[in-house]
Order: C-alpha cells, then sequence, then structure tokens
C-alpha cells in the first residue's frame, strides 16, 4: 500500500478497510455530511464506471439555492454507490509503447457524458481499464 493506495500485481485497487468503512457508512442527514460523503467516495471515483450519473442525486441535495430533500432517490443513490465501492475495477498502470493502443469510449445519454479509457499492450487479448 501506498499513498492510501493498495498494489497488487501492478494494478490500482481500493484498500479494504476503505471498502469497509464506506459500506459501513450511515446516509447523511445534512448538506455537510452529504458534501463529505461525496468526498470521500470521490476520491476513488476513477474506480468506478459511471459515477457521476450515479451519485447526481445526491449532489441534487448539496446545492446553495437547493429545495431538493433527501429522498428515495438520494438513498437509492447512496445504496448504489456503496455497492459500486464494493465491486470497484483495479485500474492497470499506464504503460508507454508503439504499440500500446489507447482507447478511449464515450457516451452521451439523457443522464450526461461518460467516459472510460482502456489501453491494450501487445499479447493482452483484453485490455486494462485505467479510468472510468
Amino acid at each position: 500500500q501506498f499513498l492510501g493506495i493498495k498494489w497488487q500485481d501492478g494494478r490500482r485497487q481500493i484498500p479494504m478497510d476503505v471498502i469497509n468503512k464506506i459500506t459501513a457508512m450511515s446516509p447523511p442527514t445534512s448538506k455537510k455530511e452529504t458534501q463529505a460523503f461525496l468526498g470521500v467516495v470521490g476520491f476513488w471515483r476513477m474506480h468506478i464506471p459511471n459515477y457521476s450519473l450515479i451519485v447526481s442525486p445526491l449532489y441534487r441535495v448539496t446545492r446553495k439555492k437547493n429545495n431538493s430533500k433527501w429522498g428515495p432517490e438520494q438513498r437509492q443513490a447512496f445504496e448504489q454507490i456503496k455497492e459500486e465501492i464494493v465491486h470497484a475495477v483495479a485500474l492497470g498502470p499506464v504503460q508507454a509503447g508503439q504499440d500500446v493502443k489507447n482507447v478511449l469510449y464515450t457516451t452521451a445519454g439523457e443522464n450526461g457524458p461518460t467516459w472510460s479509457l482502456w489501453q491494450k499492450a501487445p499479447g493482452e487479448t483484453r485490455g486494462q481499464p485505467l479510468g472510468f
């Protein structure tokens, strides 16, 4: 482990103690608690596909001119992001070389844009995710 990030087989992962702390968290009861929760899970956002789409209901209750209250949509987003943390993707190291292929996938849906960056080195049948 280095700087709070677990490195195993050259891949970045979320440490199990962090996963356990996040999954044990109770739903926020205030704007400040929601901001704090988003700060904790946001640090690991590169490991979670569609992170911004999942947490968008939580960001709505943190806006300055906020008329939104914590409701079923926020509760569902809170539980879903905790589940995604448990199944977070290990990210591969960035490799350099002429034969290395970098592929950026993007989509623009009705809920907003998403992206993922993958890298495929020679001899690999499937690329390694670098971030989401």
